[in-house]
């Protein structure tokens, strides 16, 4: 079990480093890693706040949500992260914020179109929006699943951001890039007119990588 409890520790400090950051609000928002060799998934608890966590309130269950680890119960959104492990091989990790700007776009229902090069490395171009479901439910991540192929990130209508990563690091610094990419967004629609990165340039920064 030595992985998970490395696990533990990176859910924790990424979960503490994200709230402070303001991507996650009192108890909302959730991350989770999953550790391919055990088929379990290490996850932050429901309902608790993250500037009171501790690595004991960090739950480790089984990808149908059977808790293995912990005296809480998974965040309300364990069945988005497993269903994303299940089909994602290359996805170790999970963040899913409600960071501030990028919800707005989410409320609105509108993607954040490729305006910045770091998009392209870091979030795959675009990033779009999944189709609405309830929260708590599979369908939260089989719809973003369908929006997901080439992406690094997307919308949740009306809810948040999801960022996938082959790591913890990897998925957390998506979510903040996403979060970057809708803050810039948001002050260049209220500046003037929208230029997109051309194909031309996106093509050979695709082709670079």
């Amino acid at each position: 079990m030595g992985n998970i409890t490395l696990l533990k520790k990176q859910i924790l400090e990424t979960s503490i480093y994200s709230y402070n950051q303001g991507l996650f609000a009192g108890t909302s928002g959730n991350l989770s890693a999953y550790d391919g060799e055990s088929n379990l998934v290490v996850i932050t608890p429901t309902s608790i706040r993250y500037d009171e966590m501790t690595l004991e309130d960090i739950v480790v269950i089984d990808l149908e949500g059977n808790i293995v680890e912990g005296k809480h119960k998974p965040s309300s959104e364990w069945q988005m992260h497993c269903e994303i492990y299940k089909v994602k091989d290359n996805v170790y990790s999970v963040v899913h914020t409600h960071s501030p700007y990028a919800t707005a776009f989410a409320v609105n229902r509108k993607s954040i179109p490729l305006i910045l090069i770091e998009m392209i490395p870091f979030l795959g171009g675009e990033v779009p929006v999944a189709e609405i479901a309830l929260p708590g439910t599979k369908e939260l991540g089989l719809n973003a699943l369908k929006v997901l192929d080439d992406k690094n990130a997307c919308l949740l209508s009306n809810h948040g951001v999801l960022a996938i990563g082959e790591t913890v690091d990897q998925a957390h610094i998506r979510a903040e890039y996403v979060e970057d990419s809708a803050k810039i967004y948001h002050y260049a629609l209220n500046a003037g007119e929208i230029h997109l990165i051309p194909k031309d340039i996106e093509n050979k920064m695709r082709n670079n990588k």
